[in-house]
């Protein structure tokens, strides 16, 4: 009982927390040539030199030179450190730390998808505040503000550039600690669909289903409110009228720029009502297995959804109204039950498994273990799983 009203209590804090601390939203960019402007506009900051927070990937597809001649047309210097790796754990983060400060860097320049620019927020934050990364997890722990942090997305899916969140890996534990701090959001962003253009389709698939669950579970959040509906809602009809067409044919930059703004757009909206067990399954399977974020995203949110319908029937139907996959003279169970098979549709069109062997039958009580831990301490789901509940969810995705 003790357990019970102690968890109550401390998702009314939450609630209270989510509508009156205020939160930043970065400087924005938009467009062709964003970045080279969000370059400009650092320059004219005279903060002085800048570490690049990045990966070798896409050093070698040659985005971080064309990012780097831009900072080197208007006179900024810099340093690169290209290390990160999907799911950044606390030594990369320590490492780049040790980078920024060898070199005397002034600010950061994040440049890739999540887990650089996740990177790059935990680097930012230490920069100014001497603790281990550790002691910086949790909510509200970073009390200093970080150093100047700017970020060039190339993925159009975790919303990081305006999210107050960073998550990273303890490679000891195989468990991801996410900071959270209003803080923690940049100053400035570009959204340049030229830097997506080159996004092969199974990563285009994965980061739209990582945006799709921000959005789908922003919306189906108890701390929802009328501002994160309207970002949810969004960010759903911007996903369905173009992640297919990306996902096929990637070259349009009307295209790529809708999906960066549903990134967006379901950023803003779940930075303030939250997110639910989809990530708490997909974060573990993440840090246990090294399944790419989207991916397990995309595994999980079809069975969580199912498990949901009971407690959320009338926001699911919602969705699929939203999405033109339902109708209004359905009643809500069917509507319900439409917008499932949409997201398993969606995945089926991307070609994106269904199942995921790698999962270990004796893991699955410790993943469900450390699912509901990290969901019932931090998201306002509608339904909370029990452990019997969770079991059967990952086994489910184990198939």
């Amino acid at each position: 009982m003790l357990v019970k009203a102690a968890h109550k209590s401390y998702m009314k804090a939450l609630k209270v927390a989510a509508r009156v601390i205020p939160i930043p939203r970065p400087t924005l960019f938009t467009g062709a040539e964003s970045a080279e402007q969000l370059c400009e506009a650092i320059s004219l900051m005279n903060l002085g030199k800048l570490l690049i927070v990045t990966d070798e990937a896409l050093v070698e597809v040659g985005i971080v030179d064309q990012i780097e001649s831009y900072l080197h047309r208007h006179g900024v210097d810099f340093a690169r450190f290209d290390k990160v790796t999907p799911d950044p754990t606390y030594p990369q983060a320590e490492e780049g730390l040790a980078v920024y400060k060898r070199e005397n860097c002034k600010g950061i320049l994040a440049v890739g998808g999540g887990s650089p620019i996740d990177c790059a927020k935990v680097i930012a934050a230490c920069v100014t505040n001497n603790k281990a990364i550790k002691k910086l997890a949790g909510l509200l722990k970073v009390w200093r503000t970080p150093a100047p942090l700017f970020v060039i997305p190339t993925t159009a899916g975790t919303g990081s550039e305006v999210t107050v969140a960073a998550v990273i890996s303890d490679p000891a534990s195989h468990q991801k600690t996410p900071l959270m701090d209003p803080k923690l959001v940049p100053l400035m962003a570009a959204l340049d669909p030229n830097l997506m253009t080159g996004l092969p389709p199974h990563i285009t698939a994965a980061t739209g289903m990582d945006a799709l669950t921000h959005a789908v579970e922003a919306y189906l959040s108890l701390n929802a409110t009328k501002e994160t509906d309207a970002y949810a809602t969004a960010a759903l009809k911007l996903i369905h009228a173009n992640l297919i067409a990306a996902y096929k044919d990637g070259h349009s930059l009307k295209v790529r720029f809708n999906m960066a703004m549903a990134s967006y757009y379901a950023g803003l909206a779940f930075t303030k009502a939250s997110l639910g067990y989809t990530h708490a399954i997909a974060h573990h399977l993440g840090a246990k297995y090294g399944t790419p974020h989207g991916a397990a995203n995309a595994l999980a949110l079809p069975h969580v959804l199912e498990a949901s319908v009971p407690s959320a029937k009338v926001r699911i139907a919602n969705m699929a109204k939203m999405v033109d996959v339902g109708d209004e003279s359905w009643d809500d169970q069917t509507n319900a039950s439409a917008f499932v098979n949409y997201v398993v549709s969606l995945q089926e069109s991307m070609n994106m498994p269904r199942t995921l062997p790698d999962i270990k039958p004796e893991d699955i009580t410790q993943i469900a273990k450390n699912a509901i831990h990290e969901a019932n301490w931090n998201y306002p789901v509608p339904h909370y799983l029990s452990l019997g509940e969770c079991k059967q969810l990952i086994a489910k995705i184990k198939g």
